[in-house]
């Protein structure tokens, strides 16, 4: 490391959310271009900065800053300059020269401690001399609460948002309770507040400790998918985490309760813990879901009507189908639900047609941009994501906190009937915003396959509703004659049933290569993702994809993609790629949103680069390309399946991860063309019948299993799932005795 000092004279690009800035210092010999998060730095800083020195191909030598100080000028040309540089608002070069002229050396002590001293000065009034002294005072606080915060190791990402979060108030609040950051800064969890609370002298048994820790416990419960957590398991696990005892968590249980900040039920043998927000969240989805359900009279002969579009269309309806569509009309509140091939998508065409035909407005819409678009293709209709149907509005938030979207109990949908698709995928949070958007008098129909795994948020909605009792239910089961042609299908049945599968490679769209080393397995992948399938399917190599049960271990996510990233976009010359969070992403990589980031702006361009849409929001599980890496502006671009081009900040990267390979659990809504699964070993927890159908069923044209025979019967055989703690089914049968 090497360290510099000198003037900030150009500050040439910032980004306003986390500080990454490109400058140039002019130093006593030479200047430099530095990078790095200087969120408060102003051109005419003087700046002593650590950091590694490093030759950019394109933009020459640089430094990236590793740490810095802001040194206060004490020469008068330097107290000018900064002056000068527009730091100080109202301060122009003229002016800045009449101040260090008559003050010189003394300049910041006058503006600091004796501003009334500026008025003597032509040009500048009382006013403006006391509105100088605040503006040099609030960079002072900004400076020094940055280094208070530095103290105990947060990062200059963090401090930017805490300082932003508390302004000056920042001492008082972490000093009185620390844990406090964990529920107000995203990103800053329990483990971290509690580092600077152990730093700060904080007993190990102090209340606040406890009760924050326990709220990490449930948060992390709600991370897996559960809405609630057994009391006994969290006491647990609380206890683990922090060293306590049970007399001292139960009581912190109990204090949170009376606080409200969590309910406590009891369920089945035992108590149950929910978050607050949890709870309500379920509570509402119930009461919304019955306020739906409404029956509605047939004033007409609707089964003619089915039979007269059948006939148009030159499709062909089953009794259960005919049956959905009825029942679509009839209530307020109805589920279609069924395996591949058994005709979803043809009910679902026909009851937009029968809408349509009564003058209905019908909008559709699926939870991510991939489904969305298989929609669409399908339905000839426009489909679009749910969080697009509401209007996601990524720079606020509700009164709980969450995202806002422009839809809502005070601005509902412009519908009559709303379909949507790939329920499964839907959790509580996206369902609870849903429905606030959907006022009583419109249709909501919602389409899934139940077998599916379930949503990667919290909950179980799709599942919890059926079981519930409370609404129409229609479960296709007939494999119609097309689609039993196809053995993806035909196996996606069988797995579902628990029944055996052919493993003799007759097949034409469903294969399982048995092989035993984990070597081999890898071999056998690149080569049909390389050479066998993309003639095979006729498709492109990205729409390949590798699905795999776990992120770690051999055969796992992290390996995977690294192996493949080097055989099929291996580092060149001219390729630009960046490191971050020990992942190497490289120009042409293909990479997958893992969290949702709803103030992500992006814009869709023509193919002669006009811009013809734009919006916010990038969610957990979108696919794209980078197309470019700049690293003199430290930005990535990254355009999606569906044409969104999104920019990255260098320090935004751990939002996105390769994607050659992915789990099983991220592919939900998608489908692919053709889909690779090494599957050799793993718990028997997760190798289990729901995670093998849900890969299988993501392939259109063709899936091939490579590794264990004998893993694959297993899991066919393995009914276990993990546990996920929901009650929305149960919300709604109290909701239903009330009525």
């Amino acid at each position: 490391m090497e360290t510099v000092e000198g003037i900030v004279d150009k500050i040439r690009f910032r980004n306003s959310e986390n500080g990454y800035t490109v400058l140039t210092l002019v130093c006593e010999e030479f200047d430099i271009t530095c990078v790095g998060c200087f969120p408060f730095i102003s051109e005419g800083d003087y700046l002593k900065i650590t950091g590694d020195f490093t030759s950019h191909p394109v933009y020459g030598e640089q430094i990236t800053m590793r740490s810095y100080e802001t040194v206060e000028p004490t020469d008068a040309i330097s107290m000018e300059r900064y002056l000068a540089s527009g730091a100080i608002k109202g301060i122009k070069e003229a002016t800045a020269h009449k101040i260090v002229s008559m003050f010189k050396e003394r300049t910041f002590d006058v503006i600091e401690n004796h501003p009334e001293e500026l008025a003597n000065i032509k040009g500048i009034s009382e006013k403006k001399a006391r509105d100088i002294a605040a503006q040099f005072e609030e960079k002072k606080e900004m400076r020094s609460a940055i280094i208070f915060l530095q103290e105990y190791n947060i990062s200059m990402t963090f401090a930017v948002k805490i300082y932003e979060f508390y302004g000056n108030s920042l001492y008082e609040k972490i000093r009185t309770n620390p844990y406090r950051l964990a529920y107000d800064i995203s990103g800053i969890g329990f483990k971290l507040a509690d580092e600077i609370a152990h730093k700060m002298g904080f007993s190990p048994d102090h209340e606040e400790r406890i009760k924050a820790g326990i709220l990490y416990v449930l948060s992390e419960s709600t991370a897996r998918g559960n809405i609630f957590y057994p009391k006994e398991h969290l006491i647990r696990e609380s206890i683990e985490l922090l060293g306590s005892d049970e007399t001292i968590t139960n009581a912190a249980i109990d204090n949170l309760f009376v606080e409200r900040r969590v309910i406590i039920k009891e369920l089945g043998d035992g108590l149950v813990v929910y978050p607050a927000t949890m709870y309500y969240m379920e509570l509402n989805c119930a009461r919304m879901l019955k306020d739906l359900s409404i029956s509605y009279r047939e004033n007409f002969d609707i089964r003619r009507h089915i039979n007269s579009i059948s006939i148009k269309e030159s499709i062909e309806l089953d009794e259960a189908q005919i049956e959905a569509v009825v029942k679509a009309y009839s209530n307020g509140v109805s589920i279609l639900t069924g395996g591949p091939g058994t005709g979803k998508t043809t009910t679902i065409n026909t009851i937009i047609r029968l809408f349509d035909d009564l003058g209905y407005n019908v909008v559709l819409a699926a939870p991510t941009g991939r489904a969305a678009k298989r929609m669409s293709e399908a339905t000839g209709w426009e489909a679009q994501t749910i969080h697009r149907l509401l209007e996601v509005n990524g720079n606020s938030t509700d009164d709980g906190g969450r995202v806002a979207f422009g839809r809502n109990e005070e601005n509902p949908l412009e519908a009559d009937v709303v379909i949507i698709d790939e329920m499964s995928m839907v959790d509580i949070n996206i369902f609870h915003a849903l429905l606030r958007a959907i006022p009583v008098g419109v249709r909501l129909v919602m389409v899934g396959d139940v077998n599916q795994l379930p949503s990667v948020g919290p909950g179980n909605v799709l599942k919890d509703v059926i079981e519930s009792g409370e609404f129409s239910v229609v479960k296709l089961e007939r494999i119609f004659r097309q689609a039993s042609l196809s053995d993806i299908v035909v196996n996606a049945h069988k797995i579902n049933k628990g029944e055996p599968i052919e493993m003799d490679n007759k097949s034409k769209d469903f294969f399982v290569l048995q092989r035993l080393d984990t070597n081999v397995i890898i071999a056998v992948i690149l080569e049909l993702l390389t050479k066998k399938f993309p003639k095979y399917v006729d498709c492109d190599i990205n729409q390949i994809q590798v699905l795999t049960p776990m992120k770690k271990g051999e055969l796992g996510v992290e390996r995977l993609n690294n192996i493949i990233q080097a055989t099929i976009n291996p580092e060149g010359f001219g390729k630009f790629q960046k490191e971050a969070h020990g992942v190497i992403f490289r120009e042409n990589d293909k990479v997958m949103q893992i969290k949702n980031n709803y103030q992500k702006t992006w814009e869709i361009r023509s193919g002669f680069g006009t811009i013809i849409d734009t919006g916010t929001g990038v969610f957990n599980g979108d696919c794209g390309i980078i197309k470019s890496i700049n690293d003199f502006a430290g930005e990535v671009k990254v355009v999606f399946d569906d044409g969104r081009e999104a920019i990255y900040e260098y320090s935004q990267l751990d939002e996105l991860e390769l994607a050659y390979a992915i789990t099983i659990h991220k592919s939900q809504g998608s489908e692919y063309p053709a889909v690779i699964m090494p599957l050799l070993s793993g718990p028997k927890m997760l190798m289990n019948r729901n995670l093998l159908y849900t890969g299988v069923t993501r392939a259109k044209k063709c899936v091939a299993i490579v590794g264990s025979g004998n893993m694959v019967n297993l899991m066919i055989g393995n009914e276990s799932e993990s546990k996920r703690y929901s009650s929305l089914n149960i919300r709604i049968r109290e909701v239903g005795e009330d009525i």
